[in-house]
């Protein structure tokens, strides 16, 4: 990955690499600060690392900080800075992190926060980086002396860990994604290509190092040449005024982030002609949605990207044209996925381990990860077929082969435009014995002209299970939303209570938090 923006640093020294706190950096600039910055690094460390975390957002340190560590051949380990710090620890503890490269922040009250976590750190500001190499300034850690610079580059292996990763777990504790240079470069080149990237553009850096869209973001536009832009957080909240004022070509975001900008008017029609490319991913996407976004940006084609963490940001994409010419919706009202990347394999498999035109996305190909940091992990992740034999599960404790298949978890049906993503499996649920995808509930009652976005939750209560739907938009009587649901799902399908929300709770990659949407009071009045 490192090479990827070395190669870049070569070709255009003198061009803008970087725009982050009202400063601009070019990209000979940013190469030695980063290099600099590796020498902090080994100097702390007494050694070259194999794994430096970065708890660190939005600032030169971090940028500097992901490339230093690539630079010395080490996997980069964010950790969010706004994550609590069990969970900061969490993931020192299960990364073995040798190092941790820290920019300062600090609480309300002005004190410093920051969590002893049990390994050596290295607090970075920007005078660390770039005062004069006289020895003053030096990162707390670092005992001043002869600035480090020239660090000797430690190019890495194909499989050698580029960077690591935290998702989710079922068990509550977070899951551990290491990638492979091997798996991240090709979809690296792929994306150059498919998204029209030059010297020339300048992408928003709209998500934190911790989502992997993140990567996307910036090497994708380093390995083209083009400018970094880092927005405040509250600026991706008014995407229309950062894009204009800093010229914005490349727009990544979830979709329910330009439904909540749509709400306060920062998403009206024709107010980013700058951007030529929109990617929309990490959500389903509503029909709805994608106009909005064409509307808005009427010179853009927009995207969209499908890929979970474990296959290496994006696997499966759909071109949707652009303001006027954009493709059909799929047949539950969002918006096709489309195919997997021509370097990648997938399948969609029935309940019976047999290809099916409705059945759990599984993939493979040179970006499928190898599994997870923790091997306890891959337990019911990975897939063996052979001709004609259904797929099944690997042994407990077996490690998957390269020709094994990734599950994703996801839902999914072969249409006409390609795939269309239908939810999660673990979102089904059982209703008087039927068995039911939530997401298919949520994307009827989105086409509602009243009802902006839709999440649906079951509760169980006693042997039965439930359907509430939380939608935002304008309140409607619960009688309307039902008869609108009647006339396009199955009476089984049908939520018990509409809760009205002014707005979701996101989480800090700004997806919905479906968790954080309080449960309902069975007796309270629907509405």
């Amino acid at each position: 990955m490192h090479e990827l923006f070395a190669r870049s640093a070569a070709r255009h020294p003198d061009r803008t690499a970087l725009e982050v706190d009202g400063r601009t950096f070019s990209y000979a600039e940013l190469d030695r600060l980063s290099d600099r910055l590796a020498g902090l690094i080994l100097r702390r460390a007494g050694r070259r690392p194999a794994r430096v975390g970065l708890l660190a957002a939005r600032s030169l340190t971090a940028y500097a900080g992901y490339l230093a560590a690539l630079r010395l051949g080490a996997a980069a380990v964010p950790i969010n800075p706004a994550h609590p710090p069990a969970r900061q620890l969490a993931v020192v503890k299960d990364g073995t992190l040798d190092l941790v490269v820290d920019a300062p922040s600090r609480t309300r009250d002005g004190t410093r926060a920051r969590p002893d976590l049990g390994v050596p750190s290295l607090l970075v500001d920007e005078a660390s980086l770039t005062e004069p190499a006289d020895g003053t300034g030096a990162a707390e850690g670092d005992d001043g002396g002869d600035r480090p610079g020239g660090t000797a580059a430690a190019p890495p292996r194909p499989d050698d860990i580029a960077y690591i990763l935290y998702t989710s777990g079922s068990t509550g504790a977070p899951r551990g994604v290491p990638v492979r240079h091997a798996n991240i470069v090709p979809f690296i080149d792929w994306a150059v290509d498919a998204c029209g990237l030059g010297p020339q553009d300048r992408t928003s850096q709209n998500v934190e190092f911790s989502f992997d869209v993140a990567v996307y973001e910036m090497f994708v536009t380093w390995a083209a040449g083009g400018a970094l832009v880092v927005p405040r957080a509250n600026d991706v909240l008014r995407p229309s005024r950062f894009v204009g004022e800093h010229r914005i070509t490349h727009w990544f975001c979830v979709p329910s982030l330009g439904s909540l900008a749509e709400r306060t008017g920062a998403l009206a029609p024709g107010s980013m002609p700058t951007l030529t490319k929109v990617m929309l991913g990490g959500e389903r996407l509503t029909a709805e949605q994608a106009r909005q976004w064409a509307e808005a940006a009427p010179n853009a084609v927009l995207h969209n990207m499908y890929g979970p963490t474990e296959m290496s940001v994006v696997c499966v994409h759909k071109d949707l044209g652009g303001f006027g010419r954009l493709v059909p919706a799929g047949s539950n009202g969002t918006m096709p996925i489309g195919e997997v990347l021509p370097h990648l394999e997938s399948v969609v498999l029935g309940e019976d381990g047999q290809p099916a035109t409705t059945g759990e996305l599984c993939l493979r190909g040179p970006q499928r990860f190898a599994g997870y940091l923790d091997p306890a992990h891959n337990e019911g992740r990975f897939l063996r077929r052979r001709p004609g034999a259904a797929a099944v599960a690997l042994p407990a404790g077996e490690a998957p082969r390269d020709t094994d298949w990734y599950r994703t978890g996801d839902l999914v049906r072969a249409e006409g435009e390609g795939l269309v993503f239908l939810g999660r499996l673990d979102d089904q649920v059982k209703v008087r014995g039927h068995r039911i995808e939530v997401g298919e509930v949520e994307a009827q009652l989105a086409r509602h002209p009243a009802v902006r976005e839709a999440v649906v939750v079951a509760h169980h209560a006693g042997p039965e299970s439930t359907l509430v739907a939380h939608y935002t938009g304008t309140v409607t009587p619960p009688a309307e939303l039902t008869g609108f649901l009647r006339e396009r799902l199955p009476r089984y399908m049908l939520p018990s209570r509409f809760l009205h929300r002014e707005s979701f709770p996101l989480n800090t990659n700004g997806k919905i938090d479906r968790r954080s949407l309080p449960a309902p009071d069975l007796g309270q009045t629907p509405h």
